[in-house]
């Protein structure tokens, strides 16, 4: 399990405790330290199965700086925005397997981990 945190966010910091008292121990990329590569953010839009877009933290100052708003823009440009800029990128977000889930709320956690749970 990985973990792409800031440790400075709440929310962040929030997922990263209730992964740990549910019994998980994930590797953690402090992602503003250690920014995921182009080919890393291809792989988690991939894994999230929806647009770049959803990656985005929207709420910035710098997605209106570098206009991420406009409908026109590929998913290509907008990972390549993140990846030149990784404080736009949305936290926490959770890769387990071949899957990932963007965490906020935190809360959203638990059904996602119990579906991938074994069934007895």
């Amino acid at each position: 399990m990985l973990l792409y945190h800031n440790p400075r966010c709440s929310k962040s910091r929030e997922a990263l405790a209730l992964l740990q008292e549910l019994g998980h121990a994930p590797e953690i990329v402090d992602y503003l330290s250690h920014p995921p590569t182009l080919s890393q953010l291809r792989q988690l839009c991939s894994l999230l199965g929806g647009g770049a877009r959803a990656l985005l933290r929207d709420g910035e100052t710098l997605y209106g700086e570098l206009q991420l708003q406009r409908p026109e823009l590929s998913d290509e440009a907008l990972l390549q925005a993140l990846a030149q800029h990784p404080q736009l990128l949305q936290r926490p977000i959770v890769v387990q397997g071949q899957r990932a889930l963007i965490a906020r709320p935190p809360e959203l956690l638990r059904p996602w981990l119990d579906a991938a749970a074994p069934q007895s």
